[in-house]
């Protein structure tokens, strides 16, 4: 059976998001749930994502078996239509061999699919994705009333009250976004299951941050080299996702990510010839759907 974990804030979105990946309708899962989420201190500290498992059941799986096998049932039956036409014409009429006129419609109807299925157009090269320069201060060069000295303060001041001792570095790139880098020795608490921690800290510090400010500031929290890691995964994910459409015939549609995740979907699909990506939804639900290519 096919099971996805899906995480958010309530467990409407949790399980609506995994209905996305899967592609499929509620009535065609189970759902379990793992975690019921908590809004945590002042919804700040302590907050947990609601987390739940969907299991697709049998008769879907059923029905994916089903359209793999419809290609090869439809083979049979021009087999008979082709042999009953021949000894019709060696029989009665050996004489009348100069029929070849009905093998060239024969031959004409094999070219015809040949020439439907023509050749896709190469689609161009992906951009290898341009990745921030960014430039780390000093603890002695961070300004406290800067974005970057506001997000230092405020990790320094949440991971303490989480009990893990951590020294926070940060840093901005030339457009003013800034770059924080978390070091010491138990930084697994930190990241959590599929970085869904890290996430909510980035998340947190990025309101903090953000809070009363015009303009919009990008905050991207790192721990152990953990987004890396993050966009290997990501790549993997694209191409098995991109295998599942061909196989299945049908899009798949990832789970919300954001805009940086995406365009690493999009750039690892850019040059397989048989799907085409594009983005769907509004933030932050915004996610990928992979398609056949037409």
């Amino acid at each position: 059976m096919k099971t996805y974990e899906s995480s958010a804030k309530t467990m409407e979105e949790a399980i609506s998001a995994g209905l996305e990946v899967l592609g499929v309708s509620i009535s065609d899962v189970t759902v379990d749930i793992i975690d019921e989420g908590s809004k945590g201190l002042f919804g700040l500290f302590g907050s947990r994502l609601a987390k739940v498992r969907l299991t697709v059941k049998e008769q879907e799986e059923d029905l994916l078996a089903s359209l793999t096998e419809e290609k090869p049932a439809k083979k049979p039956a021009k087999k008979p239509a082709e042999k009953k036409t021949e000894p019709k014409q060696e029989k009665p009429k050996a004489p009348k061999q100069p029929k070849p006129k009905q093998e060239k419609p024969q031959t004409e109807k094999a070219e015809k699919p040949a020439a439907e299925k023509k050749p896709l157009p190469p689609k161009t090269p992906a951009k290898p994705l341009e990745k921030p320069v960014v430039t780390m201060l000093e603890n002695d060069q961070v300004d406290a009333d800067s974005a970057a000295g506001k997000a230092q303060a405020f990790l320094k001041e949440l991971t303490h009250l989480m009990g893990v001792e951590v020294d926070v570095a940060v840093g901005n790139d030339a457009e003013g976004n800034v770059f924080v880098k978390m070091t010491g020795d138990t930084l697994g608490i930190l990241i959590g299951r599929r970085g869904e921690t890290l996430d909510a800290l980035q998340y947190l510090t990025s309101l903090k941050i953000n809070r009363g400010q015009e303009g919009y500031t990008r905050v991207t929290l790192d721990t152990e080299n953990y987004r890396a890691k993050r966009e290997d995964t990501l790549i993997r994910l694209a191409n098995r996702m991109a295998n599942r459409a061909v196989k299945t015939g049908r899009k798949v549609s990832l789970e919300p990510m954001n805009p940086y995740e995406r365009r690493i979907i999009h750039s690892a699909l850019q040059a397989t010839e048989a799907v085409d990506t594009h983005s769907e939804g509004d933030e932050p639900n915004r996610h990928v759907v992979i398609t056949l290519r037409k």
